[in-house]
């Protein structure tokens, strides 16, 4: 059994491969994503936190086959901004994803290149539909880890590019210790 407290979510996928690929961002690697780049820097010269990482099969990338594994978002906030995952396109657009929240509390913020953007609540037990075209990132607003499980067609590829430089149009702060959803002041529209 593996050592990490959330395993017990991999080990659930485990049986079919036993090549798995993990990728942890730390809030280095977040420079630009949160609005507060001063607050962010601030953080940084303490100590550089684990923001979140993610655990994928390492499936062949082709038609037909579907990638699949678990998300953990951790607690905190840079500034008032909640701690979120960059969020991505899927280089084939048109790809649909699925998230179920095994614990802990969200948002999935999405948003598609026409500018519409929408927040799902991710609690417990809940499934969150990502349709094709939209962006999409995962924002802890609780106190304890927010942990998903995903799915999309494995050979849609990932598109961080996009995000990196425009950002999202929306963002998810910390008013008043309740989530509230806020047009970003530093969304890029070329």
């Amino acid at each position: 059994m593996n050592s990490t407290p959330f395993s017990m979510y991999f080990d659930l996928i485990n049986g079919i491969s036993d090549e798995k690929s993990t990728t942890k961002r730390y809030l280095s690697n977040m420079k630009g994503m949160f609005s507060d780049n001063d607050e962010l820097e601030n953080m940084l010269a303490k100590e550089d936190v684990l923001a979140y990482e993610f655990y994928e099969l390492s499936l062949p990338e082709k038609e037909g086959d579907l990638l699949f594994g678990t998300s953990i978002v951790y607690p905190g906030k840079v500034g008032n901004e909640y701690y979120m995952t960059k969020g991505h396109f899927h280089t084939i657009l048109d790809t649909a994803e699925v998230y179920y929240c095994l614990s802990g509390n969200g948002y999935m913020l999405m948003e598609n290149p026409e500018g519409e953007s929408v927040a799902e609540e991710l609690t417990p037990g809940r499934a969150v539909y990502v349709p094709g075209r939209y962006a999409h990132r995962s924002i802890n607003v609780g106190t304890e880890p927010l942990v998903t499980f995903f799915v999309f067609r494995a050979d849609a590829g990932h598109d961080y590019g996009t995000i990196e430089t425009k950002g999202f149009r929306k963002l998810i702060i910390d008013e008043n210790g309740k989530p509230v959803i806020i047009d970003n002041p530093k969304w890029k529209n070329d």
